[in-house]
């Protein structure tokens, strides 16, 4: 009897730390999104640190916590395309291209994030932050690519193969924004998890 309450308690304390982890980081994604800090403008695109919190709340807390962050991070990226337009909102405008990669990019960090973990325990984190931002990357520019890409490139100035430019963009700005969610996803797991062994 006992040890079925104390279940239940801990189903309790891990469902409160879901819902707490899960609201910090949301709030997080939509401060950033009303903030310069979100989206660095490069040109006609923008940089973005958004994907953070969902890569961070997926390996934290699970799937399901990394796509609800994922959404927040998708919705606020419409809205501010319907809100604060520019000559590539148009983009954005559309949930396949501004919602359906943030959502994918956090149920999948999880399960990357567990599989590396099985195999090397110091290089999940960070192998986690890069996939789960190319992931991010490839979803909205492969999207772009195949819903826009001519329009896309009439509005950024540029003729030629749409394929090599847009994937020029991946590398330009996916790889450093990898990078620094390596780094950064790393450094945020690490002190996180020695948390909660204390």
């Amino acid at each position: 009897m006992n040890k079925n309450i104390a279940t239940v308690e801990n189903v309790k304390t891990l469902n409160v730390r879901k819902l707490v982890i899960m609201g910090v980081l949301s709030a997080i994604s939509i401060m950033l999104s009303i903030t310069p800090l979100g989206y660095i403008p490069i040109g006609p695109v923008q940089a973005t640190i958004m994907h953070l919190p969902v890569i961070i709340g997926a390996i934290l807390e699970g799937p399901l916590v990394g796509a609800v962050i994922g959404l927040v991070f998708g919705v606020t990226s419409l809205l501010r395309a319907v809100l604060n337009p520019s000559v590539a909102s148009f983009l954005f405008m559309n949930p396949v291209i501004s919602v359906v990669p943030r959502v994918l990019m956090g149920f999948l960090a999880y399960y990357i994030y567990m599989g590396i973990f099985k195999v090397s325990i110091k290089t999940a984190a960070p192998i986690t932050g890069f996939l789960a931002s190319m992931i991010n990357t490839v979803g909205v520019l492969g999207s772009i690519y195949i819903l826009y890409a001519e329009r896309y490139l009439e509005v950024i100035g540029k003729s030629g193969s749409a394929a090599k430019i847009i994937g020029a963009i991946a590398v330009t700005n996916g790889v450093p924004e990898a990078i620094l969610a390596a780094v950064v996803v790393s450094a945020v797991v690490g002190v996180m998890k020695k948390i909660r062994k204390h």
